[in-house]
């Protein structure tokens, strides 16, 4: 048996998303649950990213909050610079909306990256106010899966107790088992915790939710997590995707400069090092957002390696 499914934009009839599933009627409960959960993870990034084409092309003096909101993921997605202008309009998406749950917890991930990126002009000051908006956003929704996982990716990096946010999102995925987001940040928060293989699972579920849509920077996570379980040789290929992905991403750089010289590949470690510095003032970044010191020690001794051949 074979089932087709697309996706259409009835507006404009343009062509989203299709693929075909197929399986014998013998497991046809097998096979409705396999084109459930498909179609649910592909629906929604590709949902996302049409309205965020559509909003595109609206007069600034005409957006609303929601409008300002999709200007921002869109930034986030296309280029991991434009962090400091998207948290602008969601500041003012959530000044015209106190209330509005969505930007609050995106200007929570905003504040995450600044500070995780080395782009921020005072890092406390946004760890703070990543802090409230990420409270601020989980007093107002507490049912939406997707503030729920951006809450707990910000609070968990803004060095929350690990375990209660990954509580948090283990909520969220049990709200929309098909949120491939949701299982982006999953994969990170176990990066995070210690866990490298449960993360390198997670983080491969959100690419199969979502094969097409960037939901995440999921292939450098990947190699992190291998380069943290010492498995170099699988990292590299993976953190050199990365950069491809998004070549503004300074974590990608980070792992990859640890990761040569690990493998004592240090003249490749120090032209990386030379590329992170035209992208951030700080090559070496605050890596208490790992909680496991040796994963600490192998990234912090792998930059020192790094830096010390051009310093």
């Amino acid at each position: 048996m074979r089932i087709t499914a697309q996706l259409i934009d009835a507006l404009s009839d343009a062509h989203l998303w299709a693929d075909r599933f197929d399986g014998s009627l013998e497991d046809v409960f097998e096979l409705q649950d396999q084109v459930a959960s498909s179609v649910a993870g592909v629906i929604e990034p590709a949902l996302q990213a049409a309205e965020v084409s559509r909003s595109a092309y609206r007069p600034t003096s005409d957006l609303t909050a929601y409008d300002l909101y999709l200007r921002a993921y869109a930034m986030t997605l296309s280029s991991g610079a434009r962090f400091p202008e998207a948290l602008r309009h969601l500041e003012e998406a959530i000044a015209r909306d106190p209330g509005y749950g969505p930007a609050l917890a995106y200007a929570a991930v905003c504040c995450f990256r600044l500070v995780g990126d080395g782009r921020s002009e005072d890092p406390e000051v946004d760890r703070r106010k990543g802090t409230t908006f990420a409270r601020r956003a989980l007093e107002v929704v507490d049912d939406d899966p997707n503030i729920l996982a951006h809450a707990a990716l910000a609070l968990a990096y803004f060095g929350e107790e690990i375990g209660s946010m990954m509580v948090l999102i283990d909520r969220a995925l049990a709200l929309n088992p098909s949120l491939a987001r949701a299982w982006y940040i999953s994969g990170a928060l176990r990066v995070w915790a210690g866990q490298p293989d449960i993360a390198i699972g997670h983080l491969e579920a959100s690419q199969r939710l979502s094969p097409r849509a960037r939901v995440g920077a999921s292939r450098h996570l990947i190699g992190a997590a291998h380069f943290l379980s010492r498995r170099f040789d699988k990292a590299l290929p993976k953190l050199l995707l990365g950069i491809q992905d998004d070549p503004n991403h300074p974590t990608a750089y980070r792992y990859l400069a640890a990761c040569y010289a690990h493998t004592g590949r240090l003249s490749e470690a120090r032209e990386i090092v030379e590329r992170l510095r035209a992208i951030v003032p700080a090559v070496v970044p605050n890596v208490s957002y790992l909680r496991n010191p040796e994963h600490r020690e192998l990234l912090m001794s792998g930059l020192r390696l790094a830096m010390g051949e051009i310093t």
